[in-house]
């Protein structure tokens, strides 16, 4: 058997000798397509880690209420940026009360906005949210400087804001923000904290917003009396799931909802959202996958038609063989070996092609600071290994039986 195959190698690398071009592109085709698969399996096992770890950051008993209805396993219609107003701050103050929802520490609302943000010869648009004092605790937010404004202060409508780090850099430059007037629209806030950087998320950019207070955004900025939406913190994980029970019956109460009946609002878990990210995250990498391996389709009919090149080209070897007593058996493993060999030596070439640009694409975001980690497991090492056996086992079989097939007086007579 190890001579059969010492033989079968002898002679497939005499063939690509005598075809060096020929071979050499159809190799191209099946490295594109394993380093195409692998690229795309990382890059998106990668990006699918990004985001979860963005949801995780956040604390896993964080808890939000969006206007709305919603299926469990979908995002209301607020998500998508219909105006809703059915969630409203009166409705902020009964979650609040801890005889309505004693599970939490903290909750805050939301509503947000975009406004030129002036001072002195600048000018630029920014986004701008209007918050709840506590919205400190429900975000873990962290002061570089100065302090947040108070509950008092968003009671009585104070115009002063909260500056998260790259705005104070973009505004102020390297001078102390503190005490400064800022003018948001039309109306002239006092800056009294400015925020650590703590970087952008999928739910917001805290280092590039301006945070005002909720009643003086509502009333001063937008003209409204609704919240977009309120966040919770819950004492641990534990609670996650009396939080959720306390809030349903909470708002079903105060919004006159019958029991069966749907709601006006959504109530999602930061958990529950790594379960419903994971699994869109998955579709979207699958689909890519299966996009890409198209291109391993196309580099398995290159292997195809290299073969049934070959056979022509050596139809009298064949026959010769087949005079000296060559059994089918032995036609179809020659043929066979040298459709996997191909296959295997444009797999191994593609998977060390797609580890450069993984580990480069890699490299790239870490000097632009942006945290990426290069995804490489054991699994796709073999899933692009195995892909390339099966393809040139595939593809390579019909050549095979029809090599085998040939009469070696035929084949004698073939010029």
């Amino acid at each position: 058997m190890m001579r059969q195959l010492l033989l079968s190698l002898r002679i497939t690398w005499q063939n690509f000798l005598v075809a060096k071009m020929r071979m050499s592109l159809t190799v191209l085709g099946i490295i594109v397509g394993i380093a195409a698969v692998m690229i795309v399996m990382s890059v998106g096992a990668s990006a699918q880690n990004v985001i979860l770890d963005q949801i995780r950051s956040i604390g896993a008993n964080l808890i939000g209420i969006l206007p709305g209805y919603s299926e469990d396993d979908g995002p209301p219609a607020s998500a998508y940026g219909a105006v809703i107003t059915t969630l409203t701050t009166d409705d902020l103050e009964a979650i609040r009360e801890k005889n309505n929802v004693p599970g939490i520490t903290a909750a805050a609302g939301y509503v947000t906005g975009n406004g030129v943000v002036k001072y002195k010869s600048y000018a630029k648009s920014h986004t701008y949210q209007g918050v709840s004092a506590e919205v400190q605790q429900v975000e873990n937010m962290s002061l570089a400087s100065g302090r947040f404004f108070t509950i008092q202060e968003n009671d009585a409508r104070a115009r002063v804001a909260v500056i998260g780090a790259t705005v104070a850099r973009n505004i102020f430059d390297r001078s102390d923000p503190l005490g400064k007037t800022i003018a948001l629209g039309d109306k002239n806030f006092r800056v009294v904290g400015v925020l650590k950087p703590k970087g952008a998320s999928m739910l917001s950019n805290f280092d590039d917003t301006v945070y005002v207070p909720l009643t003086t955004a509502q009333k001063d900025l937008l003209g409204i009396s609704y919240v977009n939406f309120i966040r919770m913190r819950a004492i641990d994980e534990h609670h996650i799931t009396q939080v959720e029970h306390d809030v349903d019956i909470l708002l079903r109460s105060r919004h006159h909802i019958k029991d069966g009946e749907d709601g006006d609002f959504s109530i999602r878990a930061a958990a529950s959202a790594l379960d419903m990210v994971t699994n869109i995250t998955n579709i979207m990498k699958y689909f890519l996958i299966a996009v890409a391996g198209v291109s391993l389709v196309v580099g398995g009919i290159g292997v195809m038609n290299i073969m049934f090149i070959a056979l022509s080209q050596r139809m009298r070897e064949i026959g010769l063989r087949k005079a000296l007593g060559a059994r089918r058996k032995d036609i179809i493993v020659q043929f066979l070996f040298e459709a996997t060999i191909i296959a295997i030596a444009g797999g191994v070439l593609g998977f060390l092609c797609g580890l450069g640009v993984i580990y480069g694409v890699a490299a790239i975001a870490y000097a632009k600071a942006f945290t990426w980690h290069a995804v490489v497991t054991g699994p796709m090492v073999l899933i692009a290994l195995a892909i390339a056996v099966v393809l040139g086992l595939l593809f390579g079989i019909y050549p095979a039986l029809r090599a085998a097939r040939v009469s070696p007086m035929e084949a004698l007579r073939y010029e």
